[in-house]
C-alpha cells in the first residue's frame, strides 16, 4: 500500500477514535447531568430530606427501632425497645450546616441518579462487547441497579441504625455527654450506606471477572478463607469500631460471596454447553 493509502487509513482510525472519545464525553455529560438534577431537587426538598431521610435514624420513632421492639416484644421481651438514643446532634461551625446539606444533596443525587448514570456507561461499552458477550450480559442494569437498592437499603434501615444506637449509648463514663457533630453524623451514615450498595455488587463483579477468564468457582472455594478474612478487615474498616456492625456487613457479604461463586459456576457451566453445541 502506498504511502498517501497509509496516511488515510491512519487519519480513519484517529477520526475513529476521536468519536469514540466524543460519544463517551456525552455518555459522561448525561450521567452527571442526572445525578446535578436529583441532587438538585434533594437541595430544594431540604425539610423532608433532612427531617425524614438523614436525621432519621436519630430519632426513636424511626421505623427499624419500631420493629426491633416489635420483635422483642413478640418473644415477651422489651430489651429491644429503644425509648432514648442519648445524643443530641450540633453544628459547630459557621458554614457546617449549609455544607452538610451540598453534600447531602450530592449524595442522595448520585443514589438516585445511579440506575440512569449506570445505563449511559453501559450503552457505550456495550457494542464493544462480542455478540455472545452482549447476550449473556442482557440485564445487567437492571441486576447491577437491584443490587445496589439492596445494599443501600440494608445499610440505611439495618447497619447504620444499629451502629448509630451502639455509638450514641457508648459511654466511658456517666459524666460525659454525648454531642455529636453533624458532619461526624453524616458522614457515618453516608459511609455506611454507600459502602453496603457498592459491596452488595460483588455478584455482578464475580460474573464479569467469571466471562473474562479471570475467576472460577474452583478458584472461590480454594480461596474462601482468605475471602472471609478479606470481608470482615473490609468491615471493620468501613463501619464504626463495634462488633456489631463489623457482623452485620460481614455477613450478607458472606453469603453475596457464596451466591457468587453459583453464578460462577453456571457461567462456566452455560460457555461449556454452548461449546460442545457449536463442535457438535
Amino acid at each position: 500500500m502506498d504511502q498517501p493509502h497509509l496516511e488515510g487509513a491512519e487519519q480513519q482510525r484517529e477520526m475513529s477514535f476521536v468519536d469514540h472519545l466524543e460519544e463517551l464525553r456525552w455518555h459522561i455529560i448525561r450521567s452527571v447531568a442526572s445525578i446535578l438534577v436529583f441532587a438538585t431537587a434533594a437541595f430544594l426538598a431540604k425539610g423532608f430530606v433532612f427531617h425524614d431521610i438523614i436525621l432519621a435514624p436519630s430519632r426513636t420513632d424511626f421505623l427499624s427501632y419500631r420493629m426491633m421492639c416489635e420483635v422483642g416484644q413478640y418473644f415477651g421481651s422489651t430489651v429491644l425497645c429503644i425509648e432514648d438514643l442519648g445524643f443530641t446532634i450540633q453544628s459547630r461551625q459557621m458554614s457546617g450546616q449549609f455544607s452538610m446539606h451540598i453534600m447531602v444533596s450530592l449524595v442522595l443525587g448520585l443514589a438516585m441518579a445511579f440506575p440512569y448514570a449506570f445505563w449511559e456507561i453501559w450503552r457505550f461499552v456495550k457494542p464493544g462487547l462480542y455478540p455472545q458477550e452482549q447476550q449473556s450480559s442482557r440485564g445487567a442494569v437492571f441486576w447491577v441497579s437491584v443490587l445496589f437498592a439492596m445494599g443501600l437499603l440494608f445499610g440505611y434501615y439495618v447497619v447504620a441504625p444499629i451502629s448509630i444506637n451502639f455509638l450514641a449509648g457508648y459511654q466511658v463514663d456517666p459524666s460525659i455527654i454525648n454531642e455529636f457533630d453533624l458532619s461526624s453524623y453524616i458522614s457515618t451514615l453516608t459511609t455506611l450506606c454507600m459502602a453496603c450498595a457498592l459491596m452488595f455488587e460483588l455478584p455482578v463483579i464475580v460474573y464479569f471477572f467469571t466471562k473474562a477468564g479471570l475467576l472460577s468457582p474452583e478458584v472461590m472455594k480454594m480461596y474462601r478463607k482468605h475471602a472471609i478474612v478479606i470481608i470482615l478487615i473490609v468491615s471493620a474498616v468501613i463501619t464504626p469500631p463495634d462488633v456489631i456492625s463489623q457482623l452485620l456487613i460481614a455477613f450478607p457479604l458472606v453469603i453475596l460471596y457464596e451466591v457468587s461463586i453459583g453464578v460462577s459456576r453456571r457461567i462456566i457451566e452455560r460457555d461449556l454447553k454452548r461449546l460442545n453445541q457449536n463442535n457438535a
